[in-house]
């Protein structure tokens, strides 16, 4: 199973950035042989509208089934919940905490976006 992190950075020792859409990178973390891999979101990163829909795209693409970040818009949401993907909210966190939380079962996936409107 691969998970997709919106990251501050590209490695698993960065913040988990909280934005989705306007994130500049996702990590996608391998469970079953614990590895990672950096996807590059900066051609959405500047989009003047779309963001949040061309980033779960982009995820949805990259074959993840969950999506750890901090907030999520409506739209994207829409998009993530079609390709099956369940989204997971934190803040404050590093991806590598991010991952040992979700390995040990004590994040929940949200039923519905946690923004309105776009997250800037």
């Amino acid at each position: 199973m691969k998970i997709a992190i919106s990251s501050q950075g590209s490695t698993i020792d960065h913040v988990v950035d909280e934005r989705f859409g306007r994130t500049s990178s996702f990590i996608i973390y391998d469970l079953e042989d614990n590895s990672y891999q950096e996807l590059d979101n900066t051609q959405v990163l500047n989009s003047p509208q779309g963001a949040g829909i061309q980033s779960a795209q982009h995820v949805v693409d990259a074959g993840v089934e969950a999506v750890i970040t901090g907030h999520v818009g409506p739209k994207a949401f829409k998009v993530l919940q079609a390709g099956d993907v369940k989204t997971y909210l934190v803040r404050g966190i590093t991806v590598k905490e991010a991952i040992t939380e979700f390995k040990a079962g004590s994040l929940h996936h949200t039923e519905s976006n946690d923004r309105e409107d776009h997250w800037v």
